[in-house]
């Protein structure tokens, strides 16, 4: 049967009908997607917790926060080869992209609900449940339609056209893109700080919703190009298609570790932002609105290197697609080195003024402008006809590449730690006592509970204990139980709080950090490292090991003992960290987080006496290998090193591209 729809462009070099749509479609969607995505970070590190039903002693640190964040963009860009598959064999692009705009507003929608109380439900909804379910169901949304769109725009051009606007218009795509970034990146984090996450994740939620709508109105000016079947699969596994992917998979192994640098503007940059100065031009910038420049910046480079910079230099030297690439690589090592040496003055207890991250955005956005959209149009000119999509799917991937390199980085610079197996202990008992009405366990029934846990770098059980007020939890500290080094432990309350840890060396950490305060109370800022290197010398823990003190940023420090192994980075090393705690400023006493912590009866003891105060906590393990500035040098010469290797396959790369029409008259 006949196809209602135009199958084919038309031999026109007219700008084609559906792309207005496609256009409005892009910027509202991209503003759902980065509105929500731009908040994560900071949700996940200062809010998560405190949302209706959630559970107050489960923060996440910052390579937990930094883990999650690019795990969660790595699964948004892979499902694109899902979606492409979907759209090329068996639905086309047009109906894939409207299914699965559905499922991203469901997505935005179980966000929106996070900690809700719904009439005739006794419990606000599961946040942490909710947050998982929101964001899978986006990954499947977003994910999904990513290169139907990319690609659908193509399929609008036959050879006439796309000699006149091709070029133009996947400029102006990207740039509706960068407006729906813009916007929402300013908005969302405005909404987040000043009426909460319902509002910050509900209002992306309504512009996809204007997003699928918007779509759905240019159905009839679209080119509907059918989906492959069979044929799509003969043509992906054809010697032609195989030698495509891995034609255009050796460049996207380049641009991944280019993702593996820009995809932490929304994760790294955004903590490192809460340690800068923000007051810029006259505003005072929320950290998670400093995200905006990017896109601003792509507003402004992008039709300036079109029509001018690229037109300048092809005049001299043929500037091609890979040598694009390969200059926007070496440009953004020197764009992530800037923030390098920005964190290097965090470090040594300044607060720098956000300008660093303002100039390295604009470096890294060059290198963005000669990188992404060029491969974006690229891959689609290398593409054969049937494969538009899934060659999409392939440049998408690569983000997905990077943004693992990323987590596994955080993940594995975070050395192992004997709290984590005493935290899962406490969740085990504190789910029993939620099912058995708040009573606590025998030591039989918890001997059963806690089984198949043991210490990070050993293998020894954690041990649990009644006392007359509650439990303890414990674990031995060397490799034997009567090594004399004996047990540390976790205190806790009949009701499962924690009320202190009971460890070897938290005196001598103690004492360490009252005297770091006494220096701090005297002149009114935290010592240097060496200045705090004089203050401990002769402070040893209980194994004999000099105190370690750690500069982390103007307000935080850290004193460690190395534990019974002599190593900071051992499960078992024992470090206390802590923070100086101003009062809240007032521009930030009505914040929702502020409003909240009231109602929960949790404000600061600085905010209850308007007095400057020092909080402490105790670690055992768990200490970051890549440290402050060096996280960003590992990633600045990972990406220096990846520049210098792609030369050569810029010489040796032989491209062939495909236009729509050409391929039809092939075949006929």
């Amino acid at each position: 049967m006949a196809s209602k729809y135009r199958t084919a462009p038309a031999q026109s070099s007219k700008l084609p009908g559906g792309i207005p749509y496609i256009i409005g479609n892009e910027a509202a969607e991209r503003f759902s997607f980065y509105g929500m995505k731009g908040i994560l970070t900071i949700f996940m590190s200062t809010m998560l917790v405190y949302m209706p039903g959630g559970v107050l002693d489960e923060q996440m640190s910052e390579s937990d926060v930094v883990s999650w964040y690019h795990w969660f963009v790595g699964a948004v860009y892979i499902t694109p080869l899902l979606g492409a598959f979907i759209a090329d064999a068996f639905l086309g692009k047009y109906l894939t992209i409207m299914l699965l705009s559905i499922v991203y507003c469901l997505g935005h929608g179980a966000l929106a609900l996070m900690g809700a109380q719904i009439p005739f439900m006794d419990e606000p909804l599961n946040p942490s449940f909710f947050f998982v379910l929101g964001l899978i169901l986006i990954c499947l949304g977003s994910g999904g339609i990513k290169p139907c769109v990319s690609a659908h725009v193509g399929d609008q051009f036959g050879e006439s056209s796309a000699k006149v606007w091709m070029t133009k218009i996947f400029m102006v795509f990207y740039l509706s893109i960068n407006i729906g970034a813009a916007l929402s990146n300013l908005a969302t984090p405005w909404l987040l700080h000043h009426y909460g996450p319902h509002w910050a994740f509900g209002v992306p939620g309504v512009l996809m919703a204007i997003a699928t709508l918007t779509f759905w109105l240019g159905r009839k000016k679209f080119i509907h190009v059918p989906p492959g079947g069979m044929a799509f699969v003969r043509e992906v596994f054809s010697a032609r298609g195989i030698k495509a992917i891995l034609k255009l998979s050796i460049i996207y192994l380049f641009v991944a570790v280019f993702w593996a640098l820009f995809d932490q503007t929304g994760s790294t940059w955004v903590l490192q932002a809460e340690d800068m100065n923000r007051n810029w031009m006259g505003i005072n910038w929320l950290s998670a609105q400093i995200q905006a420049i990017n896109p601003v910046m792509i507003l402004i480079l992008t039709p300036l290197f079109g029509w001018l910079v690229y037109p300048a230099i092809d005049k001299i030297w043929p500037l091609t697609p890979m040598r694009k690439i390969c200059i926007g690589l070496f440009i953004m090592a020197g764009g992530f080195a800037i923030i390098a040496v920005a964190q290097e003055l965090i470090d040594a207890g300044q607060t720098p003024s956000i300008g660093w991250q303002v100039l390295a955005y604009a470096i890294i956005t060059t290198a963005e402008v000669m990188v992404s959209i060029t491969c974006l149009e690229f891959s689609y000119t290398q593409a054969p006809r049937k494969m538009k999509s899934i060659i999409m799917g392939f440049f998408l991937a690569s983000v997905t590449v990077g943004n693992v390199i990323t987590s596994l980085v955080s993940s594995v610079s975070v050395a192992p730690s004997d709290t984590q197996c005493l935290s899962e202990a406490r969740d085990r008992i504190g789910d029993w006592m939620d099912e058995h009405d708040g009573s606590l366990p025998s030591a039989a029934e918890a001997q059963k509970l806690l089984e198949g846990l043991s210490a990070a770098e050993r293998d020894q059980e954690p041990i649990y204990s009644l006392t007359e007020s509650g439990f303890t939890i414990g674990l031995p500290l060397g490799t034997g139980a009567t090594d004399g080094y004996g047990d540390g432990s976790f205190v806790y309350d009949a009701t499962g709080g924690l009320e202190r840890v009971d460890w070897p060396a938290t005196d001598q950490l103690e004492s360490g950090a009252d005297r770091i305060e006494s220096f701090w109370r005297t002149n009114d800022r935290l010592p240097s490292n060496e200045e705090g290197g004089d203050l401990l010398k002769g402070q040893t823990g209980p194994w004999g090991h000099q105190l370690v003190y750690r500069l982390l940023n103007r307000n935080n420090f850290s004193v460690g003992s190395p534990g019974p192994t002599d190593d900071l980075l051992s499960s078992t090393a024992v470090v206390l960290k802590a923070s100086v705690v101003y009062p809240s400023p007032a521009e930030d006493a009505n914040s929702w987080l502020s409003r909240r912590k009231a109602e929960l009866g949790i404000e600061s003891q600085a905010n209850q006496t308007g007095e400057v105060t020092i909080s402490r906590e105790i670690e055992i393990g768990g200490q970051n290998r890549f440290q402050g500035a060096a996280f960003f040098w590992f990633f600045t010469w990972l990406m220096l090193g990846t520049a210098v290797v792609f030369v050569p396959v810029v010489w040796l790369y032989k491209p062939h591209t495909y236009y729509m029409e050409e391929e039809v008259e092939a075949s006929s």
